[in-house]
């Protein structure tokens, strides 16, 4: 009779015991299943978010991510669109991507001068077009259906801002803003606008005749152009959003590329800060990064450019997962410690119970050695058993969980979203936690089976 059949043998001769233990093991998979599938949820959500808004690479001026964000305009790409063609014809960055376009970031003072209001904010100007299209990446097959941006169909001349802006220039009741007190302080109201500023303005509209107006409320931005001077542009306000941080609320707002071009660039060639690439799959990022800065040094090498991927340029995502992946550690090591003194308990009893079996087995001839298999083995099966159970009850859970149609609303997001566990499929996490389980109930087995093992065989045929 083989080792592993006398160990299941011995498993059922004290069925209570071993259920015990076997739920204890159950139940802590589940626990790590679950949580792991929910930590891993929220990486994969993170990366979702920040690939759908600003890609996964983006190629910059090499000074811009440090210093850029003082004045955007001395850092901008010279001949951006011949850059686009050659990397969306490249032949090894063409089957990887999805989408290639242009950003400008600049900051202003964008002000409502009929109410006597204003406020610095940092502005972005994108293609629409391609910035919807970024939106539909789902590699991971969230729920629910990306939505376009507000600017959509709008004209060249439209924005949308922040709720923080919208409130500081008092545009929530034009804007229909739902809980958006009013100051209490009393704002003395100013001119419609300053003289230099109004001749801006309309020294502005005699140069873009074609430029739309609208019943929208609008604003006036100023900025300074790539030498510095003043440059302002009226702007129609079509919506105002959440950008999911109070700060970024504050500031923050979103324009047509053209528009933010011709208020940094004026008359100028434009130029951009940035060149946003999203991949078809996120594994292939490494890939592309290397071929890039093989361009930029050199076919594209006319340009001092650098690229960075988008965990380098959202460092709150670094933070976020590593602080999941710190709880995860620390709670698979509770689980493992219970785990680990559950089944020593239960072996240790095991061996108590059956010493005088012990004695009479090595007095018919087995040897320490397979006294000590009998037992590890033991061990090592209520981990397999335990492990295979808690597997089958966290998926069974999991799809319970992800059908309930519960949400969330996760940091950084403006929206509920649906909460779910993923479980189903992460091969890799399954594999480890249920060898993980195997492992710590063989380890736990180990001293019990090595002082069984190690029994004097008189002692242990008169033990009563």
């Amino acid at each position: 009779m083989s080792v592993a059949t006398l160990a299941l043998r011995n498993l059922l001769r004290n069925r209570r015991r071993s259920l015990t233990t076997l739920l204890a093991m159950m139940i802590g998979a589940v626990a790590i299943l679950l949580f792991g599938g929910y930590s891993g949820n929220i990486n994969l959500g993170l990366q979702t978010n920040f690939v759908r808004s600003a890609g996964h690479l983006q190629i910059q001026h090499q000074d811009y991510f440090l210093y850029g964000s003082g004045n955007p305009a001395a850092y901008g790409i010279k001949n951006y669109a011949s850059l686009i063609e050659v990397l969306r014809h490249d032949p090894e960055l063409k089957p990887l991507l999805t989408v290639v376009t242009p950003t400008l970031s600049l900051g202003g003072i964008a002000g409502n001068f009929s109410a006597g209001v204003s406020r610095t904010v940092i502005g972005t100007g994108v293609w629409v077009s391609d910035q919807n299209q970024m939106r539909r990446w789902n590699e991971f097959d969230f729920p629910g259906e990306p939505k376009t941006l507000a600017l959509t169909g709008t004209a060249g001349n439209a924005v949308v801002i922040g709720h923080g802006v919208a409130r500081v220039l008092q545009l929530c009741a034009p804007l229909q803003l739902k809980n958006c007190p009013a100051s209490q302080a009393k704002v003395n109201a100013g001119p419609a606008a300053p003289d230099d500023i109004s001749a801006l303005s309309q020294q502005a509209h005699a140069e873009n005749p074609k430029q739309q107006t609208s019943a929208w409320p609008q604003i006036e931005l100023l900025a300074a152009n790539v030498h510095g001077a003043p440059n302002v542009a009226t702007l129609a306000v079509v919506k105002a959003q959440g950008f999911g941080v109070k700060e970024l609320d504050d500031i923050s707002m979103m324009l047509h590329l053209p528009q933010a071009q011709q208020l940094v660039y004026g008359q100028e060639t434009p130029q951009v800060t940035a060149i946003v690439l999203q991949l078809k799959h996120s594994a292939d990022l490494a890939k592309a990064q290397a071929r890039i800065n093989t361009l930029l040094t050199s076919t594209l090498k006319d340009q001092p450019l650098a690229v960075y991927d988008f965990a380098t340029l959202n460092p709150s995502y670094g933070q976020i997962t590593g602080m999941f992946t710190a709880i995860f550690s620390f709670i698979s090591l509770l689980i493992g410690a219970i785990v680990l003194f559950t089944v020593g308990n239960t072996m240790s009893m095991a061996v108590m119970e059956r010493t005088v079996e012990i004695g009479t087995l090595r007095a018919m001839g087995v040897r320490r050695n397979g006294i000590w298999r009998l037992f590890v083995c033991e061990g090592a099966l209520l981990g397999v058993i335990g492990a295979i159970f808690g597997v089958l009850l966290a998926l069974l859970l999991a799809w319970g969980i992800n059908h309930a149609g519960l949400t969330w609303l996760p940091p950084g997001n403006t929206e509920p979203v649906p909460l779910t566990v993923r479980v189903w499929g992460e091969t890799r996490m399954l594999l480890s936690t249920g060898l993980m389980l195997v492992v710590l109930a063989a380890i736990s087995a180990w001293w019990p089976a090595r002082r069984a093992a190690r029994m004097n065989i008189v002692d242990a045929l008169r033990h009563v």
